[in-house]
Protein backbone atom coordinates (compact mmCIF):
# COMPACT_ATOMS: atom_id res chain seq x y z
CA UNK A 1 0.00 0.00 0.00
CA UNK A 2 1.03 3.76 -0.37
CA UNK A 3 2.36 6.23 2.15
CA UNK A 4 -0.70 7.77 2.28
CA UNK A 5 -2.39 4.31 3.31
CA UNK A 6 -0.68 2.89 5.59
CA UNK A 7 -1.69 2.76 9.24
CA UNK A 8 0.19 3.62 12.16
CA UNK A 9 -0.14 2.92 15.83
CA UNK A 10 -3.71 1.61 14.61
CA UNK A 11 -4.96 4.74 13.40
CA UNK A 12 -4.88 5.29 10.02
CA UNK A 13 -3.13 8.47 8.25
CA UNK A 14 -5.35 10.50 5.90
CA UNK A 15 -3.88 12.20 3.44
CA UNK A 16 -3.71 16.16 2.54
CA UNK A 17 -5.04 17.24 -0.46
CA UNK A 18 -1.09 18.83 -1.06
CA UNK A 19 -0.47 14.93 -1.14
CA UNK A 20 -1.39 15.02 -4.79
CA UNK A 21 -0.18 16.25 -7.82
CA UNK A 22 -3.78 16.67 -9.63
CA UNK A 23 -6.04 18.03 -8.05
CA UNK A 24 -9.97 18.89 -9.13
CA UNK A 25 -12.97 21.09 -7.56
CA UNK A 26 -16.86 20.46 -7.94
CA UNK A 27 -19.55 21.70 -6.23
CA UNK A 28 -22.15 19.29 -4.65
CA UNK A 29 -25.51 20.02 -5.78
CA UNK A 30 -28.78 19.44 -4.08
CA UNK A 31 -29.71 16.66 -6.04
CA UNK A 32 -26.32 14.52 -4.84
CA UNK A 33 -28.41 14.29 -1.59
CA UNK A 34 -30.33 11.11 0.04
CA UNK A 35 -33.00 10.34 2.60
CA UNK A 36 -30.23 10.79 4.61
CA UNK A 37 -29.22 14.43 3.91
CA UNK A 38 -26.08 13.70 3.02
CA UNK A 39 -24.52 13.43 -0.18
CA UNK A 40 -24.84 9.64 -1.15
CA UNK A 41 -22.21 6.95 -1.45
CA UNK A 42 -22.64 7.28 -5.49
CA UNK A 43 -22.12 10.63 -5.94
CA UNK A 44 -18.36 9.96 -4.08
CA UNK A 45 -17.74 7.72 -7.23
CA UNK A 46 -18.55 10.44 -9.62
CA UNK A 47 -15.85 12.73 -8.06
CA UNK A 48 -13.67 10.22 -8.37
CA UNK A 49 -14.45 9.77 -11.82
CA UNK A 50 -13.77 12.91 -11.85
CA UNK A 51 -10.56 13.65 -10.88
CA UNK A 52 -9.35 10.63 -13.15
CA UNK A 53 -10.91 12.03 -16.14
CA UNK A 54 -9.55 15.51 -15.98
CA UNK A 55 -5.95 14.42 -15.40
CA UNK A 56 -6.15 12.04 -18.73
CA UNK A 57 -8.25 13.76 -21.25
CA UNK A 58 -6.35 16.98 -21.87
CA UNK A 59 -4.41 16.15 -24.79
CA UNK A 60 -1.09 18.14 -24.12
CA UNK A 61 -0.33 15.86 -20.97
CA UNK A 62 -0.01 13.23 -23.19
CA UNK A 63 -1.45 10.71 -21.31
CA UNK A 64 -4.61 9.41 -23.65
CA UNK A 65 -3.00 8.29 -27.17
CA UNK A 66 -4.43 8.75 -30.50
CA UNK A 67 -6.84 5.34 -30.33
CA UNK A 68 -6.70 4.06 -26.98
CA UNK A 69 -8.68 4.85 -23.57
CA UNK A 70 -8.65 4.23 -20.04
CA UNK A 71 -11.15 2.55 -18.54
CA UNK A 72 -12.17 1.68 -14.97
CA UNK A 73 -11.38 -1.76 -13.83
CA UNK A 74 -11.20 -2.02 -9.99
CA UNK A 75 -11.79 0.80 -7.73
CA UNK A 76 -12.39 0.37 -3.88
CA UNK A 77 -13.77 3.71 -1.97
CA UNK A 78 -13.37 4.03 1.84
CA UNK A 79 -15.77 6.18 3.20
CA UNK A 80 -14.58 8.42 6.14
CA UNK A 81 -16.99 11.25 6.75
CA UNK A 82 -20.47 12.95 5.62
CA UNK A 83 -21.01 15.84 3.25
CA UNK A 84 -23.85 18.28 2.97
CA UNK A 85 -25.48 20.46 0.64
CA UNK A 86 -24.24 23.56 -0.23
CA UNK A 87 -20.51 23.03 -0.19
CA UNK A 88 -17.69 22.38 -2.29
CA UNK A 89 -15.15 19.44 -3.35
CA UNK A 90 -11.56 18.92 -3.56
CA UNK A 91 -10.52 15.71 -5.13
CA UNK A 92 -6.89 15.07 -5.01
CA UNK A 93 -5.24 12.02 -7.41
CA UNK A 94 -1.54 10.43 -8.25
CA UNK A 95 -0.14 7.73 -9.95
CA UNK A 96 0.91 5.29 -7.38
CA UNK A 97 1.77 2.19 -9.92
CA UNK A 98 1.83 1.03 -13.79
CA UNK A 99 1.69 -2.02 -14.66
CA UNK A 100 2.10 -3.81 -18.58
CA UNK A 101 -1.53 -2.49 -19.25
CA UNK A 102 -2.49 -0.96 -16.01
CA UNK A 103 -2.07 2.28 -14.30
CA UNK A 104 -2.94 2.09 -10.39
CA UNK A 105 -4.26 5.92 -8.65
CA UNK A 106 -4.53 6.76 -5.19
CA UNK A 107 -7.30 9.53 -4.46
CA UNK A 108 -8.54 11.39 -1.96
CA UNK A 109 -11.80 13.58 -1.37
CA UNK A 110 -12.11 16.62 0.79
CA UNK A 111 -15.03 18.40 2.39
CA UNK A 112 -14.39 21.67 3.94
CA UNK A 113 -10.21 20.87 4.34
CA UNK A 114 -11.30 17.57 5.78
CA UNK A 115 -10.71 14.20 4.01
CA UNK A 116 -14.39 12.65 3.80
CA UNK A 117 -13.07 9.45 1.69
CA UNK A 118 -9.97 7.90 -0.09
CA UNK A 119 -10.12 5.27 -3.52
CA UNK A 120 -7.55 3.04 -4.48
CA UNK A 121 -8.76 2.46 -8.42
CA UNK A 122 -7.27 1.02 -11.46
CA UNK A 123 -7.64 2.25 -14.89
CA UNK A 124 -6.31 -0.57 -18.23
CA UNK A 125 -5.43 0.89 -21.40
CA UNK A 126 -7.34 -0.28 -24.14
CA UNK A 127 -7.96 0.13 -28.13
CA UNK A 128 -10.61 1.68 -28.81
CA UNK A 129 -11.19 -0.53 -32.03
CA UNK A 130 -10.61 -3.92 -30.33
CA UNK A 131 -11.72 -3.15 -26.95
CA UNK A 132 -9.16 -5.33 -25.84
CA UNK A 133 -6.32 -4.36 -23.19
CA UNK A 134 -2.67 -3.04 -24.77
CA UNK A 135 0.67 -2.10 -23.36
CA UNK A 136 1.46 1.45 -21.98
CA UNK A 137 3.46 2.85 -24.42
CA UNK A 138 7.02 4.31 -23.27
CA UNK A 139 6.36 8.00 -23.90
CA UNK A 140 3.19 7.55 -21.85
CA UNK A 141 4.77 6.29 -18.68
CA UNK A 142 7.24 9.18 -19.16
CA UNK A 143 4.05 11.31 -19.41
CA UNK A 144 3.11 9.95 -15.75
CA UNK A 145 6.15 10.71 -14.17
CA UNK A 146 5.24 14.09 -13.03
CA UNK A 147 1.89 12.94 -11.75
CA UNK A 148 3.20 10.79 -9.13
CA UNK A 149 2.62 10.96 -5.23
CA UNK A 150 5.96 11.87 -3.58
CA UNK A 151 7.14 8.88 -1.90
CA UNK A 152 5.85 6.01 -3.82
Amino acid sequence: MTAISEKRSGTRKLPKLEDFPHRTRDIIRYGDLDGNSHVNNAVFSTFFESGRVTLFRPPERGLMPGGFIWTLAHIAIDYLGEMQWPGNVETGIGLVGLGRTSATFQQAIFFEGQCVATAHAVNVLIDWTTRKPVEIPDEVRKNFAKWTIAGT
